[in-house]
């Protein structure tokens, strides 16, 4: 080889180096201390972490629809899972078996522009005066065109609809329609033309994967240190880490950012951890998202514009408040676009369904685990045990700063609380990280 390929730092890892050297200057931390722990976590290997519930990594076929996707989640209880191949053979490598890893965020994405692509599909009078090129009107169909208002959702079909989503239309999306536009325009018909039928039904997890990810699909062997995988769900923004043995053709592991906190919770008594997590927030650099930086939700807005905000912030949750010193009166997360998707029904009026018509539902026809988690909040003066205690027991991915009037003044999320016992030594990413790991933390 002539020379080592040099790697230039995009603006990806750049964000990347600039949160944690943030959060690293900020900690009030005796050096030593990190020092050792860093040093302990590098000679931790992934094989030593404990399993997922019931031992074995919960799979999704990239045949499987959407749909089901989303049922597996739901019922597992899980947020992401690895999504393989159905003509993976017999091959031992993981690049020809695993296409990447669906989760909530990815079928976010998809639905908001399948409901951007469906509004300009039924708020078309013409194929000009949607901006939608010849190349889309065959897959519209002629049912689509010429129709506006009321007629065309009465007229246009929900199969008409899927091919205006998953055709033509896709590669012309410049039109201008935002989800509250569809919402407008499809009324109590959105859930029936998108998402009973086509094309939530038909539409594959293997079709979007790659289109609409957050983070890449990065696995790691059963001997990396669980030192690389802390950098990986703190510094490198991945929310879960696949593990991997060389020579077995399965996942054996799936590490997530909740597993990690959980795994801190189960480690109060010994010296490190004590001392740490009697620290004040303040002292480990939290919140690190302050209080102008925080984004919200008012309970009035349209339940699609959170998501919507969600996907435009690349964030997992949001703090539902009220009135202009946003009081925090809920959370809404990712994941509770399940209920939208797999509950259709309850949402029918949905042209005026509101961030808090939409939690009142939940609560109204669920029990126990579908319900949505009610926000999870500390006052500046927390502790960082309290927090890991109240993650790890509610099952949590943010916490919300408030004051003495409850509103919210900052966030803390799984990964705020992973950076606070983990720093990067000098040479560590050129060191372990290879050059294809690199460019694929750049996507």
């Amino acid at each position: 080889m002539a020379g080592k390929q040099q790697v230039t730092k995009s603006s990806e890892l750049s964000i990347c180096d600039s949160y944690f050297e943030n959060i690293q200057s900020r900690k009030k931390l005796p050096f030593s201390l990190q020092e050792t722990l860093t040093a302990a976590f590098a000679e931790i290997p992934a094989s030593s972490f404990p399993p997922v519930p019931g031992g074995k990594v919960i799979e999704i076929l990239a045949d499987s629809s959407v749909a089901d996707a989303v049922r597996i989640l739901s019922e597992c209880n899980i947020m992401a899972a690895p999504v393989k191949k159905v003509d993976a053979g017999d091959s031992l490598d993981w690049r020809d078996r695993y296409l990447g890893i669906i989760d909530y965020s990815a079928i976010v994405l998809w639905v908001l522009e399948s409901a951007e692509l469906a509004a300009v599909a039924l708020s078309a009078t013409s194929a000009a005066a949607a901006g939608i090129g010849t190349g889309a009107v065959g897959a519209l169909g002629a049912v689509a065109l010429g129709l506006t208002g009321p007629v065309a959702v009465a007229g246009l079909t929900a199969a008409a609809v899927g091919a205006a989503v998953v055709g033509g239309v896709a590669a012309e999306k410049g039109a201008g329609k935002d989800a509250s536009t569809a919402a407008d325009n499809l009324g109590q018909d959105f859930y029936e033309v998108l998402l009973q039928e086509e094309p939530f039904k038909s539409t594959t997890v293997g079709s979007i994967i790659k289109s609409y990810r957050w983070s890449p699909f990065l696995p790691v062997t059963t001997n990396s240190s669980m030192l690389s995988i802390l950098l990986l769900l703190s510094k490198y923004r991945l929310r879960n880490v696949p593990v991997i043995e060389p020579g077995k053709p399965d996942i054996q592991n799936f590490i997530t950012q909740s597993a990690i906190v959980q795994g801190l919770e189960g480690c109060k008594g010994r010296d490190w951890f004590d001392c740490i997590s009697a620290q004040p927030i303040s002292n480990v650099g939290l919140p690190f998202v302050s209080t102008n930086e925080v984004v919200s939700v008012q309970s009035g807005e349209l339940i699609l514009e959170a998501f919507k905000k969600m996907r435009d912030n690349k964030i997992g949750g949001l703090p539902v408040v009220e009135g202009p010193n946003k009081k925090i009166i809920g959370n809404l997360s990712i994941r509770d676009i399940r209920h939208l998707l797999l509950k259709p029904e309850l949402f029918s009026n949905f042209r005026q369904h509101t961030v808090m018509d939409f939690m009142n539902t939940i609560v109204s026809t669920t029990k126990g685990t579908g319900s949505v988690i009610p926000p999870i909040t500390c006052k500046p003066d927390a502790t960082l045990g309290s927090l890991i205690h109240a993650l790890s027991s509610k099952s949590g991915h943010r916490i919300h700063v408030v004051n003495q009037s409850e509103e919210v003044v900052g966030v803390i999320t799984l990964r705020d609380v992973i950076s606070c016992f983990v720093y990067e030594p000098p040479n560590h990413f050129d060191s372990y990280l290879s050059f294809s790991t690199k460019e694929m933390l750049d996507e």
